[in-house]
């Protein structure tokens, strides 16, 4: 599995991991199995947060997942905007590490900006990590405006990373997130990569495209898309994958290659489309 330096933090971490947004959905043994299955295929970058299923994704599913193979995985959970006062983001960061049955997250992030001030949660972040509680910090769904306002407030090099929505149907954060990112050393983690049920039609023109170049390789459209988005080394990917055959899928497409023409039919069958006033949220 391919691995690259995690934003500032310095610690290589799997270019694609696991995501369990919605997870509380699935069969909860086929959930494990396959988080499971996707750590021994080298997936072991896991997130997930104290939003999903009211806790239940953590409680039920991560912490089953993880028994037994904790150092193996480097562990990303959420706090809610709704808790991150800086007493509040401790309390939540304690209630999700007793739910996971760990001792520590590798990194903790603020799942959206939200109406509490961002000092706090900074401050807050700060003080989990003197007490060994998270070895990292960032945010998620975050514009440049507001990367700019947390950057000044906690200085460079500690924001480790900005979890945004990023599929084929939806690349707005290349217009200005992704740059910004790639000039602070803040690592870009796509989530929903395969457009949470909006994935191109095979007989769309996209469709085809990826469906051609997947051919030729020998893979499926879902590799070739989820390849063509971590193309940037700034960029890593968390799809969600309920079951072992996916898993594998999404765990092959780290060692696709595609040529730079492929990315060029790629990119020119997904324009990016004008610049957003604000970033998609789901």
């Amino acid at each position: 599995m391919e691995k690259r330096v995690f934003g500032n933090t310095g610690v290589a971490v799997p270019v694609i991991g696991q995501g369990t947004w919605q997870m509380e959905d699935d069969d909860a043994e086929g959930a494990i199995r396959a988080l499971r299955a996707g750590f021994d295929l080298g997936l072991t970058h896991l997130d997930t947060a104290e939003l999903y299923g009211h806790g239940r994704v953590e409680e039920t599913l991560v912490a089953k997942a993880i028994a037994g193979r904790r150092d193996e995985v480097y562990l990303v959970s959420k706090v809610m905007p709704s808790n991150a006062t800086r007493r509040g983001t401790v309390a939540a960061c304690e209630r999700s590490l007793k739910r996971l049955g760990t001792d520590r997250l590798d990194c903790y992030l603020l799942h959206w900006p939200g109406s509490h001030p961002l000092e706090g949660t900074v401050e807050a972040f700060e003080e989990l990590v003197a007490a060994g509680k998270i070895r990292s910090w960032g945010v998620s769904n975050f514009g440049v405006e507001d990367l700019e306002e947390v950057l000044a407030l906690a200085g460079k090099g500690r924001i480790a990373c900005n979890q945004v929505l990023y599929h084929l149907e939806e690349r707005a954060i290349e217009h200005a997130v992704v740059p910004w990112c790639e000039a602070q050393g803040v690592a870009v983690v796509a989530y929903s990569p395969f457009g949470n049920g909006q994935f191109p039609s095979p007989t769309s023109a996209g469709g085809k495209v990826l469906a051609s170049i997947a051919k030729a390789h020998g893979v499926t459209p879902f590799q070739v898309a989820l390849r063509f988005l971590v193309r940037r080394p700034s960029v890593f990917a968390i799809p969600k994958a309920s079951d072992v055959a996916h898993v594998r899928d999404n765990a092959s497409a780290a060692s696709l290659k595609l040529t730079p023409e492929e990315l060029q039919r790629i990119d020119a069958a997904f324009p990016k489309g004008a610049e957003p006033d604000e970033l998609p949220v789901i």
